[in-house]
């Protein structure tokens, strides 16, 4: 056969000698350049194993393999796809176009942390080369199809990420607009493996092309000068071109050490692969197909073809555990992924139906298809044809003109009236005389580019000259609306039978709420619980898909979910179709997913930067979603060595928060309290007692963070006392803490009222004195919010932080109080929020409730102590509250019974006076009576 071919290329090399010779004056570089093209095509058609070049996504690939694969009938399809990725293919039958093939890893094995999770997607259309390979390999009995490109593993192995970080599979410059529509991430941060990456990795010659071309971007260049010539073109015409353009971007690409060592590997790998399967099966290779991308169909390497060396090998997997599913891609995740024109998918989709129509070519369809009819048609396929060699058909197509197609006058004028009214709905003044303009100038613009017929593009360009004037009225512009007319975003969907188990159980699990959770879109779901008691269970599975999945995909309207606290209605807005692929990808961490929530608080609890808050608030998540007792024990034991290895403060406020909160619930639905918030709460009164001291002079720590660890070991202080601890520490550290921030010493002021080593008068006395001092009056303001703060730890002081506050209202100057007030407010609504509601309700009982009681109201503070007002106001207040209980003796009869007290009511209150005030308390005249009868008395 190598004889037949020897002479086949030898008038186009002779002709590219021609030319390189008049261009280059001379030979040189530019030779070796188009005559190494002849020889890679020519050692292509030459390899007994035919070798079938495809472009992804690509309608003339899509078309040539079809019509190929009816011709040859191959009986082993060898596809450059991830090999681990083969068992998923046939579950294809059970989704809708586009999806995606993904292989995930969490656990990571040999590659670097960070890298978690690993993700590798392989996207597939219909309207791709791949797809009908797999559907004929799939539904012909006696075919086999066998992945040979490197596994999922082996992608990670080869990544120079930590070089490099622009990733594989994408092209290094800037993409071309991808769209910033949802549908654009469906795929993630995942890794992209494509078939057939037919992009020049030269930027000049990218430049070159458009520029000559008369084109926008890359895909409209394809389109115009690729897609169009070889949609009705032969078999070998196709495979030629398609091998000269691998080729040629793959001479002329830049020399990145990385990627060609990664492209030359992929090769290596493929043809390995191959050559072992030949040989553990006996297969002819001349029945054989291999698919793969035309820039990897061009290859050098010494591994090529079935006569190549067998030097390479392939290194092993590493520990990492992959996991394999289908995702739901789209149009927009595609071109988002790979780098393409915005639309570019879409527009290629709907060239693919009108190949399909123009060329009669009879398509592969999985059997089953999701959209699919129900009766397919299935064609009977002849006797195999038999090998012929090729001849040189690369110099026919080159010297041939540019086919120019007629113009379809009534296909143009449809789009022009489409668009116009497409632009009416989304807010645009459109009119008449728009589509007129827009059929005009996409005729103007294709023949200012050389075109008889408009493409796509140039009507997309001329809709948006003539009808976007200056703004966009609606979310679309008319870019977009020209993508939804030409066939929009397609969106995939993995069927029911396809989804891991996990997926299957959320759906049977919320099968009560009678919704179509495969469907795109939000619908609403309404829970009674009272009237239906099981709808708590599926209350419970929203709820845990609220906590593991992105935002949007359960979304509660109405009820919430607390601590000791049963649900009664709630109201549910549920997206599980829009959010399928964070579904998908839950079930590669578990069977159900209580196990992945379970997995994923423990992971959190464990984590090396974990913090006692952090671990808190996952044991109130277990108990709130999980509602197990056995790992929230787990997970606060976790807590208590947390906290006990930290040295800082930090988590202070949300530990105090927390602990209270788990305290509150414990106390009012467990009989005894679990052993390891005892432990808890007695190790952090000894810790913060500890670190007590040191914050109080940290800089680092803030004023609120300190305020919260005065919080636990007061609040806590009567728990840890029964515990075992020691008042004793809070003292000595209350006694070793000298702050010099004023904000500070004001919080040291309000624990030793607490603790008693202050009265009231005395700390009266010192702010006082801090007012009349000039030179203390700038700072009194942060001894006030020191005081705020303090409201955390002794809410008592309420009444003195009033009256605090009042004092500087009255007596501060302009200059200092005005300053002052916004960093009050702050304050308060930052880091005290729920500390106003104790001021202003405190304010309020003081305050009086009229503007005219102003004037003659006296504070509480102000006022004498020894005057005959207080003394009336005061009886005033005893007597209104025996009043009070005497209208409501029921009241008082239980509250008596509760404390053991049976005697009788007295209609009066005796006012004892002299005897009988001693004789009601004879232990005390007791007393008096020796006193005075004593020797030393006078």
């Amino acid at each position: 056969m190598s004889g037949t071919h020897e002479g086949a290329f030898e008038a186009l090399r002779a002709q590219l000698q021609e030319t390189a010779a008049t261009f280059a004056d001379g030979p040189g570089a530019l030779e070796g350049i188009l005559l190494g093209i002849v020889d890679d095509v020519d050692r292509a058609v030459r390899e007994p194993l035919e070798i079938f070049p495809v472009c992804h996504h690509s309608p003339a690939s899509a078309i040539a393999m079809a019509r190929r694969l009816r011709e040859k009938q191959p009986k082993v399809v060898y596809l450059e796809l991830c090999e681990d990725m083969a068992p998923l293919l046939t579950e294809l039958r059970n989704c809708r176009l586009p999806v995606a093939v993904q292989s995930f890893a969490t656990e990571v094995g040999g590659f670097p942390a960070e890298w978690s999770p690993l993700s590798v997607v392989a996207p597939i259309t219909e309207a791709s080369a791949e797809y009908q390979a797999i559907a004929y390999a799939l539904d012909t009995p006696g075919v086999e199809l066998v992945l040979v490109d490197r596994s999922s593993d082996h992608v990670f192995q080869w990544d120079a990420r930590a070089d490099h970080p622009a990733e594989p599979g994408a092209d290094p410059g800037a993409p071309e607009a991808p769209p910033a529509e949802e549908e654009a991430v469906l795929h993630g941060d995942a890794i992209g493996v494509e078939i057939g990456d037919l992009r020049p990795r030269f930027a000049e010659l990218e430049e070159h092309l458009l520029r000559h071309g008369r084109v926008r971007h890359w895909s409209e260049w394809w389109h115009q000068y690729v897609e169009l010539p070889l949609g009705d073109s032969d078999h070998d015409t196709y495979r030629q071109v398609m091998l000269l353009i691998g080729s040629l971007f793959r001479r002329l690409a830049p020399g990145d050490a990385d990627r060609v060592r990664v492209d030359e590997d992929r090769e290596r790998f493929m043809w390995t692969r191959m050559r072992e399967h030949l040989a553990a099966t006996g297969t002819d290779p001349a029945d054989c197909l291999y698919v793969c991308g035309a820039f990897h169909a061009a290859s050098r390497v010494a591994e090529f073809g079935i006569d190549g060396t067998d030097t390479f090998e392939i290194s092993p997997r590493s520990a990492t555990k992959w996991l394999h599913g289908l995702i739901p891609s789209s149009h927009a995740a595609i071109e988002a992924q790979f780098g393409l024109a915005a639309g570019s998918v879409s527009i290629a989709a709907t060239v693919w139906a009108k190949n399909v129509k123009r060329t009669r070519v009879q398509p592969y369809r999985l059997t089953g298809q999701a959209g699919a009819p129900s009766k397919a048609k299935k064609i009977a396929a002849g006797a195999p044809v038999p090998a012929v060699p090729a001849s040189d058909k690369l110099t026919g197509f080159l010297r041939q003109p540019p086919v120019l197609d007629r113009l379809d006058e009534a296909e143009l004028l449809g789009w022009s009236v489409e668009i116009v009214r497409a632009a009416r709905r989304n807010g645009y003044l459109a009119s008449t005389a728009d589509a007129i303009a827009v059929f005009e100038t996409s005729i103007l613009l294709a023949g200012m580019r050389d075109r008889a017929r408009p493409t796509p593009y140039d009507f997309q360009h001329a809709a948006v000259t003539c009808i976007e004037k200056d703004s966009v009225p609606g979310r679309r512009d008319v870019r977009r609306l020209v993508e939804i007319m030409m066939g929009g975003d397609r969106v995939g969907q993995v069927g029911y039978d396809a989804l891991p188990p996990l997926a299957r159980d959320v759906h049977d699990r919320l099968a009560p709420l009678n919704l179509k959770l495969q469907q795109r879109g939000v619908q609403r779901a309404l829970l009674d619980i009272t009237s239906q008691p099981a709808l708590e269970q599926c209350s419970d599975v929203l709820w845990m898909l609220r906590y593991l999945m992105p935002h949007g995909a359960a979304r509660p309207i109405m009820g919430e979910r607390k601590l000791g606290e049963r649900p009664i209605q709630e109201s549910w807005d549920v997206a599980l179709g829009t959010h399928q692929r964070a579904l998908i990808e839950l079930g590669y961490e578990g069977v159900s997913i209580e196990q992945v929530l379970e997995q994923r608080l423990r992971r959190t609890a464990y984590s090396p930067q974990a913090t006692a808050a952090t671990v808190l608030e996952a044991v109130e998540d277990a108990t709130l979603y999980l509602r197990s007792r056995r790992i929230a024990d787990e997970l606060g034991t976790r807590a208590l060595e947390v906290l006990s290895a930290e040295r800082s403060v930090d988590g202070a406020p949300e530990v105090l928060r927390r602990v209270r909160r788990l305290l509150a619930y414990y106390r009012t639905s467990e009989p005894v309290l679990p052993p390891w918030i005892e432990s808890f709460v007695k190790t952090g009164y000894a810790h913060y007692c500890t670190l007590l001291p040191t914050a109080f002079t940290d800089d680092d720590a803030t004023v609120r963070q300190v305020a919260a660890m005065l919080g636990f070991l007061f609040s806590m202080e009567s728990l840890a006392l029964s515990l075992g601890c020691d008042r004793t520490q809070l003292e000595l550290a209350v006694a070793q803490s000298h702050p010099q921030d004023p904000s500070r010493t004001a919080l040291l002021w309000a624990a030793q009222v607490q603790l008693g080593h202050l009265s009231r008068t005395e700390l009266r006395a010192r702010c006082d004195e801090l007012l009349s001092n000039p030179m203390v009056v700038p700072a009194y303001p942060r001894y006030l919010s020191g005081f705020v703060h303090a409201l955390e730890p002794v809410p008592g002081l309420t009444d003195f932080v009033v009256e605090a506050v009042s004092n500087a209202f009255g007596r501060l100057p302009d200059p200092v109080l005005l300053p002052w007030l916004p960093t009050l407010i702050t304050t308060l609504r930052s880091g005290g929020a729920e500390l106003a509601p104790l001021l202003i309700r405190e304010a309020g009982r003081i305050f009086p409730g009229r503007l005219a009681a102003l004037d003659a109201w006296v504070p509480p503070w102000r006022a004498p102590q020894g005057t005959e007002a207080v003394r009336v106001a005061r009886r005033t207040d005893a007597d209104h509250g025996c009043t009070l209980l005497a209208a409501h003796p029921a009241t008082c009869d239980a509250m008596a019974s509760l404390l053991g007290c049976e005697e009788p009511w007295q209609t009066t209150v005796p006012q004892p006076r002299g005897a009988a005030l001693a004789a009601l308390h004879p232990a005390t005249a007791a007393a008096l009576e020796a006193v005075l009868s004593g020797p030393g008395h006078l």
